[in-house]
């Protein structure tokens, strides 16, 4: 909880002032590319991680005033509504809280009940919205349960899953001598995500799920898991494709106490569903009993805003820009109570309001929609929910460009463009970075699946070539003190720590935000709109439609 900025009043008019003021941006691009104005990045960024805005939780007072702040700004921006004469899209969500103390749901094996206790040993909850199951379903191991043609896999074959409740391992088939580049070879792909595990689950017709926790196969540890699920509101989409009546996780010991008393041997079964061969198999094991949860359904809003194309032809697609809107709210009831979200995610939020300024006095040939999502915090589902329902023809969608937790570091020699290189927004990106006098970020191995963890991956799982412009890492100034800077923050991650500071220096910010507009603009006055690489899963999702 900050004081900084103690009213209503005072900051709206910073954010005024901001408009009336511009100020030059930092970064140094050459002419003709567009800049970003620190002045009124610096004042949203402000106003959006106030306490006044109570962390700008899902399902609480503080989310519905984020809301009505970004419309009035896209409006006062000169952006158009992009939903009818809305700047609103609903995302319909409901809130689930596992009860339990009300609940009598059980592990047994071999006939007799497995002691597990609720957060020390196991986590579950309703993936379905519904407050009651009864449920009575045989266990089966399906391996990674992944279904995947480009590699020749499928962990469900052989059974019908539909009735039972699945066990599971996170992550995907580690490489082998014989095939090193198997499922991204050291990097995670999409398969060896938790919630892809959930959605092939649901698929495949299955009653639930149980995931085996690992640290390393989850790249955290058990608390995370519990933090998560323990005494604690999760969110999900309240329409559309709902996933199975259980979802949950259990510890490792817990894992191995149920195979072994339903004699089967844990280690076994896993080495064996490293292989292309592997079979689901059918534990001497059960869930049962009754599953209660407290559900209430909540409409939380997607904010989004246009600029016209200005080519007869072209302007019927989009490029978009994105950004979660969200954070985690207000928690506890005693001491600081409230997760500000200053870097997480007010800054990404306040650079697009920024940068629909420049784009609304600088339209491209191509239409630009500048869109907030909801939700993000608990599952990217704002971004899922446009996705599912959106506000532009996906099949004229050129890209989308979205932005999470910026660079308050201070200027870069280089930009992050992670999983641009599926795409030809890869070279784009590279031809822009040039132009500002940057290079492209060193690649790294992404061992824990970050291409799959912000809202980009959601266009991209329809289609669209998608990725999140990430900081640099290469510093301009000191260098020993912006790596203190990135190293003290992760430790205010998701923490009522994360609160803004005047102090910061936000050239990295608005050369961040520049980046990814001049980078738009590219996309949206090319001739053609950008391709997946060749044989790519995103691009033939897109190929299908």
């Amino acid at each position: 909880m900050h004081k900084k900025f103690p009213t209503l009043a005072a900051t709206l008019l910073a954010a005024s002032l901001a408009f009336a003021y511009p100020a030059q941006a930092a970064g140094g691009a050459k002419s003709g590319l567009l800049t970003v104005q620190e002045a009124p990045l610096r004042a949203h960024l402000a106003f959006l991680s106030s306490d006044l805005l109570e962390g700008r939780g899902t399902g609480q007072r503080g989310g519905d005033l984020t809301v009505a702040y970004l419309e009035n700004q896209a409006m006062a921006a000169g952006l158009k509504p992009a939903s009818g004469n809305s700047y609103r899209q609903a995302v319909h969500i409901a809130g689930v809280k596992s009860l339990p103390q009300e609940s009598s749901l059980r592990l047994e094996a071999n006939g007799a009940p497995l002691q597990a206790a609720f957060g020390k040993d196991w986590v579950w909850a309703p993936g379905d919205a519904q407050a009651a199951h009864s449920i009575d379903a045989p266990l089966v191991f399906a391996g990674y349960g992944i279904t995947a043609s480009e590699e020749g896999w499928n962990d469900y074959k052989g059974m019908d899953v539909k009735g039972k409740v699945l066990v599971m391992m996170v992550n995907d088939p580690q490489p082998t001598a014989e095939q090193p580049d198997r499922f991204g070879g050291k990097a995670l792909t999409y398969y060896g995500r938790w919630t892809y595990k959930f959605e092939e689950a649901a698929r495949q017709g299955a009653a639930g799920v149980l995931l085996i926790h690992t640290t390393p196969s989850a790249s955290y540890g058990w608390s995370v898991i519990q933090n998560s699920w323990d005494n604690v509101e999760r969110f999900q989409l309240a329409q559309g494709e709902l996933g199975t009546a259980l979802q949950g996780w259990m510890t490792e010991d817990t894992a191995r106490a149920l195979f072994k008393a339903g004699g089967q041997d844990l280690d076994a079964l896993r080495a064996a569903a490293e292989r292309k061969d592997f079979k689901p198999v059918a534990l001497n094991a059960k869930v049962g009993g009754d599953m209660k949860a407290a559900v209430r359904k909540v409409d939380q809003f997607n904010v989004a805003g246009i600029v016209p194309g200005t080519d007869a032809k072209l302007k019927q697609e989009v490029v978009i820009y994105s950004a979660h809107w969200d954070h985690l709210g207000m928690q506890g009831t005693s001491g600081d109570t409230i997760f500000n979200g200053a870097v997480d995610n007010a800054s990404g939020s306040a650079a697009l309001l920024a940068m629909a300024q420049e784009a609304v006095r600088h339209p491209a040939k191509r239409s630009q929609m500048f869109l907030w999502v909801a939700a993000e915090e608990q599952g990217l589902l704002g971004s899922a929910a446009y996705a599912s329902a959106p506000l532009w023809p996906l099949d004229k969608t050129a890209a989308a460009l979205n932005l999470d937790s910026l660079n308050f570091a201070g200027v870069t020699r280089d930009i992050g463009t992670a999983g641009s290189e599926r795409t030809e927004l890869g070279k784009m990106a590279e031809a822009t970075a040039k132009a500002m006098n940057m290079r492209i970020a060193e690649a790294k191995p992404d061992l824990a699946g970050g291409y799959f963890r912000s809202d980009h991956f959601s266009f991209a799982k329809v289609g669209v070539p998608a990725f999140s412009i990430e900081r640099g890492r290469d510093y301009l100034g000191d260098q020993a003190a912006a790596k203190a800077k990135n190293e003290a923050y992760s430790k205010r991650y998701h923490q009522v720590s994360d609160e803004y500071d005047p102090s910061w220096d936000l050239g990295g910010m608005t050369q961040q935000a520049a980046f990814t507009l001049n980078l738009g603009q590219a996309v949206a006055n090319a001739p053609k709109m950008p391709q997946w690489k060749a044989g790519d899963a995103f691009g033939k999702v897109r190929a299908a439609k």
